[in-house]
């Protein structure tokens, strides 16, 4: 595994990150350790098994498209639907590989589209995606012109799903590291974009973790973030005492208007809603490829436009800033 980020050692020796990468193959080392994971052998094992295939396409623009039907028989397809399970559940997606679809819990797809017009043009930019799962939306950022696309996620269950896809996607500037945004060096002011989806609402101090993304930010840098909001007036929060659609770390879900609020108090300039959708039972639902519970175990079976709790049903905004 750890050859696997030859390339991306050696490309931030020539950026402002040139420091951070002296850090980074202990830091690496660290966030796939056994004692942390004891599934990784299996983990491992399972990319092990993945068949040599050469696909004939690739495509991160459209979606996450490698190889065709035609570029794998039926035996080998077989195989590498086996290993990939073994890996399961797969929630962020949907992936096609050599004619095989694997449909993850999130149609993340569908969330591209809504970020996509909103993003300023990603074309030779450096890029950070933070807590990207197992990196859909970095292949799409890239697909989108990126230069670099470096993504963050602590779980290394992500990151070997991750590379059983980068197995068949060649040389792509992409990479997951199997780290939290606290392991960057403060006060970086390197990235171009930095993305934020789904992240907000776990963390326990919000106010840091928009500084956090602010500092990471070169000045006029554009920062994407999408989290969980609810209806209602500047100044409104809601802090669920208990699990919030039986999620226990969820701990601040505020109004579009309050978060507006809050980018400006850390020093964004021009926040602004870019999207407010609903979250449905088409976009988040269990799967062949999770298995476990999804939105439709989380809301009120008698009103839908509730969770479990009695709090509002996820609603989820895109906010843009610049740095």
């Amino acid at each position: 595994m750890k050859d696997a980020y030859g390339p991306l050692l050696g490309a931030l020796a020539r950026t402002p990150l040139r420091n951070w990468a002296h850090e980074l193959p202990a830091q690496i080392a660290r966030g796939l350790s056994l004692e942390r994971w004891g599934d990784l052998p299996r983990w491992q094992a399972a990319l092990e098994r993945l068949p040599a295939l050469s696909p004939g396409t690739v495509d991160f623009r459209d979606g996450v498209r490698i190889g065709s039907a035609a570029d794998a028989s039926d035996t080998e397809r077989d195989s590498l639907r086996a290993a990939l399970m073994e890996l399961h559940p797969w929630r962020k997606g949907p992936y096609q590989l050599f004619g095989l679809d694997l449909d993850t819990e999130w149609r993340s797809d569908w969330k591209w589209q809504r970020l996509l017009p909103h993003i300023e043009d990603l074309a030779g930019r450096l890029v950070l995606d933070v807590g990207c799962g197992n990196g859909y939306h970095c292949w799409r950022m890239h697909g989108a012109g990126a230069a670099r696309v470096i993504g963050l996620d602590p779980s290394a269950r992500f990151v070997m799903q991750f590379e059983a896809i980068r197995r068949y996607a060649g040389s792509a500037p992409v990479d997951v590291l199997p780290l939290g945004i606290e392991t960057l060096p403060p006060e970086l002011a390197a990235f171009d974009t930095v993305f934020s989806m789904g992240v907000l609402y776990h963390r326990r101090s919000p106010f840091d973790h928009l500084r956090e993304l602010r500092e990471l930010l070169r000045p006029g840098g554009q920062l994407v973030l999408e989290t969980l909001v609810i209806g209602g007036a500047p100044g409104q929060v809601l802090v669920p005492e208990g699990r919030y659609a039986k999620m226990a770390n969820v701990w601040f879900i505020p109004t579009p208007d309050t978060l507006i609020s809050w980018l400006r108090k850390i020093g964004f300039r021009e926040p602004a809603v870019a999207d407010v959708t609903p979250t449905t039972t088409a976009e988040q639902r269990a799967t062949e490829w999770m298995r476990f519970e999804s939105l439709a175990d989380f809301l009120d079976p008698e009103n839908p436009q509730r969770t479990r709790e009695g709090h509002p049903a996820p609603l989820r905004a895109v906010f843009v800033a610049s740095a």
